[in-house]
């Protein structure tokens, strides 16, 4: 669905230099601390920014070929952006219908009264939570092939943010379309994600299915005596503690079977991050 082969845009102080690929029927993940590059890479998928370096494509064709079809099957959702003004939900549908072919009015109003979202309010009354909802509705209401969600759920509480998860995996069911999302709530991307990309510094340096993270990454709890005699070949990375050492791997199968007197620690999204980011 999207291929990105060593696109590189350099700015000031930070280079973008970044290949990944979402593929059809897959929702994926796009996760790294604030400044990592994330935003950067959308607007590259995009076409906000034209890289230096490398290519893009989408639907199987170069980015800067897509149609105004093409462009039309891309829903997005940034963490910059939203709907205001004297609008209402109901001017914004006839609005979005006759941008979008395929936008459904009654299935897009049906949504909004499903999210408690008044059709006759001003979109400037809206509040943060209220007009990021209304952003994802509109963006999934028009029968789009690629979901690029930013923060979709932040500022949003957890009822609503379950919900919003299970119309995207509704949406993902008839095996066509794709979504690539950040997010810094790493129980949504666990839930929601297929395989997950971890970009720092402008690069990735982590590409994983989610079940191999949730099932085989861990945190290795170590006395310095047991640091040192064991196998360091699936160890990521290692952090000295008061205790130790503790060390991040992706192999605690390997551990748990051959060191079982160890401590080991089940991984997550955010272990990950913290593990990685460290210098």
């Amino acid at each position: 669905m999207v291929k990105l082969n060593g696109v590189k845009k350099n700015y000031k102080d930070f280079q973008l230099d970044c290949s990944m690929e979402i593929k059809k029927g897959q929702i994926t993940g796009l996760v790294g601390r604030n400044g990592a590059g994330k935003s950067t890479t959308f607007k590259a998928m995009l076409g906000l920014i034209k890289p230096d370096e490398g290519s893009i494509e989408i639907f199987g064709k170069s980015s800067d070929r897509l149609t105004a079809k093409d462009r039309q099957k891309i829903g997005v959702v940034m963490s910059d952006t939203g709907f205001r003004g004297a609008l209402t939900i109901n001017d914004l549908a006839t609005i979005l219908k006759g941008f979008y072919s395929d936008f459904s009015c009654d299935d897009f109003k049906e949504m909004c009264r499903r999210f408690e979202l008044p059709l006759n309010k001003k979109l400037a009354d809206f509040s943060t939570g209220m007009n990021r909802k209304l952003h994802i509705l509109a963006a999934i209401s028009h029968n789009a092939q690629l979901l690029i969600l930013d923060e979709p759920t932040a500022g949003l509480d957890a009822i609503v943010r379950d919900e919003i998860l299970s119309i995207l995996r509704e949406y993902m069911e008839n095996g066509e379309r794709s979504i690539v999302i950040s997010s810094h709530i790493s129980s949504d991307l666990e839930r929601l994600c297929d395989d997950l990309y971890m970009i720092e510094k402008g690069k990735i340096v982590l590409h994983e299915d989610m079940d191999v993270i949730l099932d085989e990454y861990g945190l290795l709890k170590l006395t310095s005596e047991q640091y040192g005699k064991i196998d360091k070949r699936y160890i990521i990375k290692s952090k000295q503690e008061s205790f130790g050492y503790e060390c991040l791997t992706n192999k605690t199968r390997f551990y748990r079977d051959n060191y079982p007197d160890i401590a080991i620690e089940r991984g997550n999204i955010d272990e990950v991050i913290i593990n990685l980011a460290k210098a």
